[in-house]
């Protein structure tokens, strides 16, 4: 599994509109000249992640784009999905049929198990990590990020949770 560039980006995106604190928010220009992206560029990642609810925009002089809700209401889940989609979903067996009409696996396939669960286990801890948790130092947020981590894989309950 790769991170694409649009999702690091967009991560970072939404933490510079986070930390602002402007009211009016962050323009297209000054996230464009402060993550070094083209203008093009931060304006389709803004565009995912307005369409997904996750950021509004203010009209005029003054305006720019900001949270659509708290940063501790903003899973990294939301995000990425907004900026990518998933990395499983149930149609990705359809997508990858080779030249067949349907997959040769369709019946029986313990790839599609593996995927599921590789999804469900992302999900669940991309769940539980808020924008508000990364917008702290590294070592602050690499802290938080373990202490996420040790509470849902502590115990062996994890795997009856990820319903699969």
């Amino acid at each position: 599994m790769k991170i694409n560039a649009s999702d690091e980006y967009g991560l970072r995106i939404l933490a510079k509109i986070a930390k602002s604190g402007r009211q009016g928010g962050l323009s297209i220009s000054q996230i464009s000249e402060m993550e070094g992206l083209s203008a093009s560029y931060v304006a389709k990642i803004t565009r995912a992640l307005r369409k997904h609810g996750l950021i509004n925009s203010n009209r005029g002089h003054k305006g720019g784009y900001v949270l659509a809700r708290p940063a501790e209401e903003i899973t990294i889940n939301d995000a990425l999905k907004a900026l990518g989609g998933v990395l499983y979903d149930s149609s990705f067996c359809k997508q990858h049929s080779g030249n067949n009409k349907f997959c040769s696996n369709s019946v029986d396939c313990s790839l599609r198990s593996l995927w599921r669960v590789v999804q469900a286990s992302l999900d669940k801890i991309l769940d539980k990590i808020t924008l508000r948790d990364i917008l702290n130092s590294e070592s602050e947020t690499d802290n938080q990020l373990k202490h996420i981590y040790e509470e849902i894989f502590s115990s062996n309950e994890h795997m009856r949770e990820l319903n699969v």
